[in-house]
């Protein structure tokens, strides 16, 4: 049997060295490795290079391993959420990949699928295609680092021709992901909204870590449950239920908010 257990999140990412390039689940707060996250940054490996879709918050997801100054350069889709991200980017501290979130989601199925690049219509006809994105500013605020031009063709697709860019696809060093359960195999299975990027950033790494709140033995899980099988795992760490969960902006309706107001009774 391949046991790909550890004992602990620290033990499962102690090998990490300062300027890794990772691969991290989450969207938002949803699903976040924070375990992993955590242990990363209390064993001080810093010049990471990070693929997820945002940088969490200012406190908590990789918004406390920014806030540490640990990250050399983030590829997103968002932005929104975390102030010191925005700060530590226009004051060109931090290196920015600003990625359209389908693109980001396919460069990672792509680099887990042995698939080089792809050409898609999202980004043609904009700086995503023509180039000249901001990636670093300098102290000035001029743009010390702006994004190359890239590739773009035209296909006739069903009888009508497109233009499309060329989108080469991500490997990292390693991945870091949530999963709701998992075996000692490595087959995971997500939960609800936590399915997000997780499936895609474990396919993407090297060597990809899990924390899962539930290991269970091989045989446990129904195989039609299975959102990702065990050969794209290579470590599996147990975290419990337990485990903190955030919400980024809880909100009800009117009239939720009203009954909550009302006296016991009432």
């Amino acid at each position: 049997m391949i046991d790909k257990t550890w004992g602990s999140a620290a033990e499962a990412v102690a090998d990490i060295p300062d300027g890794a390039s990772l691969a991290v689940g989450g969207f938002g707060l949803s699903g976040n490795p924070i375990a992993l996250i955590e242990a990363l940054l209390a064993q001080g490996t810093g010049d990471l290079s990070i693929v997820s879709n945002n940088c969490g918050v200012d406190d908590w997801g990789l918004g406390i391993l920014l806030n540490a100054k640990r990250i050399r350069k983030m590829t997103s889709s968002y932005v929104g959420e975390n102030k010191e991200f925005e700060r530590q980017f226009l004051s060109g501290e931090l290196e920015l990949e600003l990625t359209p979130q389908g693109t980001l989601a396919e460069k990672l199925r792509a680099g887990g699928s042995g698939i080089a690049a792809f050409y898609t219509q999202t980004g043609v006809g904009t700086q995503v295609a023509e180039g000249g994105l901001p990636r670093r500013y300098a102290a000035d605020g001029s743009i010390a680092v702006a994004s190359p031009v890239k590739d773009v063709r035209s296909f006739d697709v069903s009888g009508i021709a497109r233009d499309y860019v060329l989108e080469e696809a991500i490997v990292t060093d390693f991945a870091l992901v949530h999963a709701l359960k998992g075996d000692r195999h490595g087959n995971l299975v997500f939960n609800k909204a936590a399915r997000n990027f997780n499936p895609l950033a474990a396919m993407a790494g090297r060597v990809c870590i899990a924390q899962v709140e539930e290991l269970v033995e091989p045989g446990e899980l129904d195989p039609d449950t299975i959102h990702l099988p065990g050969i794209y795992v290579h470590r599996i760490v147990e975290v419990g239920s337990d485990i903190e969960k955030r919400i980024e902006r809880r909100t009800v309706s009117v009239a939720q908010a009203a009954s909550r107001e009302m006296p016991e009774g009432a």
